[in-house]
């Protein structure tokens, strides 16, 4: 059949539409375009054959992957995530709007649709829940690195003086209680009691090696740890350092007294004080009296000047150590009290020692102390006696041969005369000690050592109308030195003067002043 233009020239064929009809409007279809785009993957275009919008749906996606995957503790960043969200709620509601006039493709009917699109919003909810499961996992590890990095810190400075290791023992310290207090459902805080007792045997393995004095300083540390740790953690080691402080306290300060030095003072002072109900504290009244006690058996021994040095240093420490805390205070004065009235008493022992060693000058210093520290001492009549006898030597040393005893008298009389304008004491040593003083002689002058030497001044004492003052004594037969010594004027070096004493004679002694004129 054919048609004939030409027989009909007011007939036109229309033209072909160029896209199908909009179809009628189902909110069905509407909304399962939308929720289907709500699965991420663009489905709501694909059914409407949207080809474009779909893969720009799945570009989208597949950037969150690539950012969020592996999964991080720190997860997704927050305006990526937005962003994204905002996303697929336009692409939802430019699904609804475009599925409410569009045919859909490939599925029977908009109901079926609709259940299909909620079942697959299983999909973004599912893929959110596996994603906080695998950022939970990536925090535990995170937290486990940070327990592995404390623990390293531990290991690595444990051989390390605690001086330097103390800064990285805070660190680590610091790592375990966030943890703790942070996370305290983390499986790297089920670890930080574990972690903690490690810690603590090895900021104080010097107490384990019974280096006492190097255990000193990390278990005071030790003990500040419950400031920054919860109780709960900690456990029984919150009282771990107390007593082996205590000991390392007590310990540290034995050693110290042991080598004389004078830091034992500060150890039991802070063992007295911190611990003061402590075994180791009811200790150091004992420990302190046995060393008074060893100083003064030392005072009888072969160097009793170190041993009254050692006395009176003893009693100056102990008065600086306090004892009221620990009820020691009258122990520890005692101790005190006796090593002073040891420290004076064995003053006549060093003043002997010094003596013997020819330290005359010293002797008669210590013997003067000892004179004036013990006044009811029955060792002072001889003390006196080594004081003399040691003075004399001063000036004639052979006078330091023998040591003094209480002798006294004899059988030869020796009248000792002062021609000279000074008052004087005269001193004497030998069979016997002693000494005495003779006032000046008013009408007596000094003599030229010049003239003298030349012989041209009068002998001393040679006046026989001159009353010079003068003293006798009785002394034994011997060698006895004098020793003439100006209290006043000018000559007050002194004179001396070596007398052999026999029996049968009668002897003077004459003391003079001499001058360098004529």
């Amino acid at each position: 059949m054919s048609w004939d233009q030409n027989a009909h020239p007011d007939f036109a064929v229309p033209p072909m539409p160029s896209a199908p009809p909009p179809a009628p409007a189902d909110p069905w279809r509407a909304f399962a375009v939308g929720f289907l785009n709500l699965s991420g993957l663009g489905l709501g275009y694909a059914v409407v054959r949207r080809w474009g919008l779909m893969i720009a749906c799945l570009v989208a996606t597949g950037i969150l992957l690539v950012v969020a995957l592996p999964a991080d503790p720190n997860g997704v960043p927050g305006a990526l995530l937005v962003l994204y969200l905002i996303l697929l709620v336009a692409a939802a509601l430019h699904g609804a709007r475009l599925g409410l006039r569009t045919r859909l493709a490939w599925l029977p009917s908009a109901l079926v649709a609709a259940v299909l699109s909620v079942v697959l919003l299983a999909v973004p909810a599912g893929g959110y829940l596996l994603y906080d499961e695998a950022r939970d996992e990536a925090t535990q590890q995170m937290l486990l690195d940070r327990l592995a990095t404390a623990d390293e810190l531990v290991k690595s400075t444990g051989t390390q003086a605690f001086d330097v290791a103390q800064p990285d023992y805070r660190r680590a310290l610091a790592i375990y209680h966030g943890l703790a207090a942070d996370h305290p459902t983390s499986r790297a805080a089920a670890e930080v009691p574990n972690r903690l007792r490690t810690y603590y045997t090895t900021v104080g393995a010097a107490y384990a090696k019974k280096n006492y004095c190097g255990a000193v300083a990390p278990l005071k540390y030790l003990r500040t740890v419950p400031r920054t740790m919860d109780q709960k953690t900690l456990g029984s080691l919150s009282t771990w350092p107390d007593d082996r402080l205590a000991t390392s306290l007590y310990e540290c300060g034995t050693e110290s007294m042991s080598g004389d030095s004078a830091s034992w003072t500060a150890q039991w002072g802070e063992l007295l004080t911190t611990f003061p109900k402590s075994e180791q504290a009811q200790k150091v009244g004992p420990a302190i009296d046995t060393k008074v006690g060893e100083a003064v058996s030392a005072v009888g021994g072969s160097d009793p000047c170190a041993a009254v040095e050692r006395l009176g240093t003893l009693s100056t420490q102990i008065r600086g150590v306090s004892g009221e805390e620990a009820g020691l205070t009258e122990a520890l004065d005692q101790a005190a009290d006796r090593a002073d009235r040891n420290a004076a008493s064995g003053t006549y022992n060093c003043g002997v020692d010094q003596y013997k060693d020819g330290s005359f000058s010293d002797a008669v210093t210590t013997m003067g102390t000892f004179i004036k520290d013990n006044p009811d001492s029955p060792k002072r009549g001889l003390a006196r006696k080594v004081a003399i006898a040691a003075e004399v030597a001063q000036t004639v040393p052979a006078a330091g041969k023998r040591l003094p005893t209480t002798r006294s008298g004899g059988s030869i009389t020796v009248t000792v005369k002062n021609d000279s304008p000074d008052k004087i004491t005269v001193m004497f040593t030998g069979p016997v000690t002693g000494s005495f003083t003779l006032k000046a002689c008013g009408s007596c002058s000094t003599y030229s050592a010049l003239g003298s030497s030349l012989g041209l001044d009068s002998k001393p004492c040679s006046d026989s109308g001159k009353k010079y003052p003068q003293k006798t004594i009785q002394l034994p037969a011997g060698t006895t030195y004098f020793v003439h010594k100006s209290q006043e004027g000018t000559a007050n070096t002194p004179a001396s003067d070596t007398a052999k004493l026999e029996p049968g004679y009668i002897y003077t002694e004459c003391a003079y002043t001499t001058s360098l004129g004529y």
